[in-house]
């Protein structure tokens, strides 16, 4: 024995075990796999020393610390160690005595402890009180022993010839059906007493749960005894029907499954899972439990198109009357499902190109897909995906469960009542992921031309031809779709109305479909063009058209109102009108007040409703040159921030800023809305404006707005979105826009009218920015946003002539333009 494997007397090796408590006197086979355990036995053997065994209080965790271990333990001799030849290692413990941790002395390399020994105090003759639970604890053990099914006849004689009532308090807790903390908290029990009274309401709650389970037995052995009698009987009664000559229900329903199953026009191996199902059900009892399930599944089967198909209408010319009819603009994306119907109709036979519709809230991405199916002569079908987070969802629930059904996919089909309907997967987006699966992993079989023809739903168990399905899916943003779930769909975009878009929107379809709501005619509620554009401009601020339609049915219900109430006969409704019914304004263009002051710069941000304006506000407070962000902005946006003030800094001198204003003031950035998140690095270009204007005390320009990402050399980089963030802005009022350079290929993007309305300067560099934006020295506002000149009246005057001459180019520019347009038009 070495001198490093002796331990002075009151430490010993701990042993952290799983499941188990061994109670002193008791002789267990313990099994051990860590190899700090085996190293710890190990040493405990070659000292001749004796194990510390300790219960962890979560079995997963795998390298134990103090923290993880109960304090409380039984001090055991190893009696035999074995190392198996499959590398396991087993040791049979006998258990000695209890023990109380005092301290760790260490963990690494191996678990040693101080601990104190609890020495066991056994009971005076005379305590009657010990004697009288000790005999009334034995009786129970052997009801226990004798309620519970194969209990082994030796453990009855030992708890029979027991006679210390601490030794048996300890083997009955090492055999009772307890949880295994509740066998720690009686080995933490020294008092014999507590011991032996806490170890009967253990064993008395045993007894009450074998009680309720025998008798549990008893009356299922009673019921299984009467199905049988019901079984016999109702098979003579069947048997004196067939003598009578009498009609058997069952067989007639037999019979009528039988020939669904022959028309349906499945596929050979679902007819074979079929007619094997129906076979079953034959043999079934007509009360068995399982009858109704497999008559579910024939009745799914045989309901499902397996070869009915409808024919495509594919007439181009139609369906592009069908398109115009149905929804206003769109131009690009009208063409880009005439292409893809042109290809099907060339090569009927094709493989169908899952669609993906991008685009905010409201622009039609639903009814566009309604006058899709409405133009090829298909089936329409619905699905939402907003919240599912379950792939049985797509993929359907295993008919071994209660109450299973097929997938979304195939109830749609079954609704539809043909194989190749055009099948809208609503909020594709908005998919979520849970403990039940992925969805979105299950959608990639569905939505793949490859793979779809032997779609395999959990319910059916055989595969289902999905590809001459026509998936089309809906989503606000593309980006929360999966990578490779997105790489399955042909994307289009639909972009945000423009204010004489949803002008021609509300006069073509939403009056007429909320007078038709709300039951008014014409001639009894009618909206003036004006009315219409105070709506839009005044009452809504959307890329789509949805407000705007509830909006507008607020008003004929109101309208509605006052003729039921026969206060009038009819209502022609103008701005005057809009304004009493829906009250005052909700919105107005604010950026000229909002810009009144240093300091304050006006953004474009891209959500998924749509582009919006974003104010930038600086302001300088004295303090040590800190710089504060607020607005709840996100990491990459700090950034910008982070690196506009770098610019600014490294720029002072030419910007003519004193440098010990850094180091004076305190800066504190903040973007209104605060309860928004905000991200990204595309309002780098106007945190840098609104920083130089607050140090300059020079203006920015209320009508002006501005996007795009900076470098720490002063370079504008492009962004995206600029689709959105340029009709957000014309929402807004804003009447020029500073984009990147490196976007001016994005305007083909953009509506022919907005682009008319606006005049864009494309940048390179932040010094360009500065020139476009801020006003000349000198210029400041009063508190209604109107503009006046303080000093330096020659250069103001200056820049007003050229800004007058700006606008009157573009006037001229859209008044030719216009006029080609007219001319075309004649022609």
């Amino acid at each position: 024995m070495s001198k490093e494997s002796e331990l002075p007397p009151d430490h010993y090796y701990v042993v952290p075990v799983r499941n188990m408590v061994l109670f002193p006197g008791v002789v267990l086979p313990l099994m051990i796999g860590r190899l700090r355990s085996v190293e710890a036995i190990r040493k405990a053997i070659q000292a001749d020393s004796r194990v510390a065994l300790l219960l962890q209080k979560d079995e997963a965790v795998e390298e134990p610390t103090e923290d993880d271990l109960y304090r409380v333990g039984t001090l055991s001799e190893v009696v035999r160690y074995i190392s198996a030849d499959d590398g396991r290692h087993h040791a049979i413990c006998q258990g000695e005595k209890r023990f109380r941790i005092l301290e760790f002395v260490s963990f690494d390399p191996l678990p040693i402890a101080r601990i104190e020994v609890i020495e066991e105090v056994e009971p005076e003759s005379e305590d009657t009180d010990i004697e009288a639970r000790f005999h009334a604890l034995k009786e129970q053990a052997h009801e226990v022993l004798e309620l519970a099914p194969g209990s082994p006849e030796d453990l009855s004689n030992a708890v029979a010839n027991i006679g210390s009532p601490s030794m048996l308090a300890d083997m009955i807790a090492t055999f009772m059906d307890v949880p295994v903390e509740e066998r720690q908290e009686v080995l933490e029990t020294f008092e014999l007493r507590d011991r032996l009274e806490l170890v009967a309401i253990k064993l008395g709650h045993v007894a009450e749960v074998l009680r309720l389970s025998k008798k549990i037995r008893e009356e299922t052995q009673g019921t299984l005894e009467d199905a049988q009698r019901e079984y016999y009987l109702r098979e003579q009664l069947r048997a004196i029907q067939r003598e009578l000559g009498e009609g058997d229900d069952k067989s007639s329903e037999l019979a009528d499954l039988d020939e669904k199953i022959t028309a349906a026009g499945m596929s050979e191996e679902g007819e074979k899972e079929s007619r094997k199902e129906l076979g079953r059900l034959s043999r079934m009892p007509e009360g068995a439990a399982e009858a109704s399930i497999v008559r579910t599944f024939l009745e799914v089967m045989t309901e499902l198109p397996w070869s009915k198909i409808s024919e495509d209408r594919l007439d181009i010319s139609r369906a592009r009357e069908i398109l115009d009819e149905d929804h206003y603009g769109l131009e690009k994306v009208k063409d880009r499902i005439i292409e893809f119907l042109a290809v099907r109709q060339l090569k009927p036979e094709g493989k169908s190109q899952s669609l993906c519709l991008v685009g905010p809230p409201g622009v039609g991405k639903t009814s566009l897909g309604k006058s899709i199916a409405r133009a090829m002569g298909r089936e329409f079908v619905r699905t939402s995906l907003g919240g599912v987070h379950d792939e049985a969802e797509v993929r359907g629930h295993r008919r071994t469960y209660v109450g299973a059904l097929p997938g979304n996919v195939i109830q749609g089909l079954r609704r539809a009542g043909t194989r190749n309907p055009v099948f809208m997967l609503d909020e594709m987006d908005k998919l979520g992921r849970g403990v039940h699966g992925d969805p979105s992993s299950a959608l990639l079989e569905v939505l793949d031309p490859e793979q779809n023809h032997t779609f395999r739903d959990n319910y059916l168990g055989v595969p289902f031809d999905l590809q001459r399905v026509l998936f089309v899916s809906t989503a606000n943003i593309l980006t929360s779709i999966p990578g490779p779930l997105r790489d399955r769909f042909e994307v289009i975009r639909l972009p945000g109305y423009t204010r004489e878009e949803k002008h021609q929107i509300a006069t073509r379809y939403l009056v007429d479909r909320r007078l038709d709501s709300t039951g008014l005619s014409s001639r009894q509620c009618s909206f003036t063009p004006e009315a219409i554009d105070l709506l839009i401009e005044s009452y809504t601020r959307e890329a789509g058209v949805r407000e705007l339609e509830r909006q507008i049915g607020a008003i004929c219900r109101h309208v509605a109102t006052r003729i039921v109430e026969k206060s009038r006969r009819s209502m022609k409704v103008r701005p005057a009108q809009v304004k009493e019914i829906l009250g005052p304004p909700r919105f107005e263009r604010e950026a000229a007040m909002r810009c009144s002051t240093p300091g304050v710069a006006t953004g474009l941000a891209w959500t998924r409703v749509g582009g919006e304006i974003l104010f930038v506000e600086a302001m300088a407070m004295p303090g040590k040159g800190r710089v504060i962000k607020t607005g709840q902005l996100g990491d990459v946006m700090k950034e910008s921030a982070t690196a506009a003030m770098s610019l600014v800094r490294s720029h002072a001198k030419q910007l003519g800023i004193p440098s010990e204003r850094f180091d004076k003031f305190d800066i504190h950035l903040h973007m209104p809305a605060g309860a928004i998140p905000k991200d990204g690095p595309s309002a780098g270009v106007a945190l840098y404006t609104a920083l130089v204007s607050l140090y300059t005390e020079r203006l920015v320009r209320s009508e002006v707005a501005m996007t795009g990402e900076i470098s720490l050399r002063g370079l504008v980089l492009p962004v995206g979105g600029i689709k959105e963030k340029v009709l957000g802005a014309l929402a807004a009022g804003i009447e020029e826009v500073i984009l990147p350079k490196r976007n001016e290929v994005d305007l083909i993007d953009i509506p022919e009218s907005a682009r008319d309305q606006l005049e864009f300067h494309f940048v390179e560099h932040v010094d360009q920015v500065l020139e476009l934006a801020l006003t000349p020295p000198g210029f400041e506002c009063s508190s209604d946003g109107k503009r006046r000149v303080k000093k330096n009246t020659r250069q103001v005057k200056k820049k007003r002539t050229a800004a007058t001459a700006r606008k009157a180019t573009r006037k001229k520019g859209n008044g030719r333009r216009k006029s080609k347009r007219a001319a075309r038009g004649r022609d």
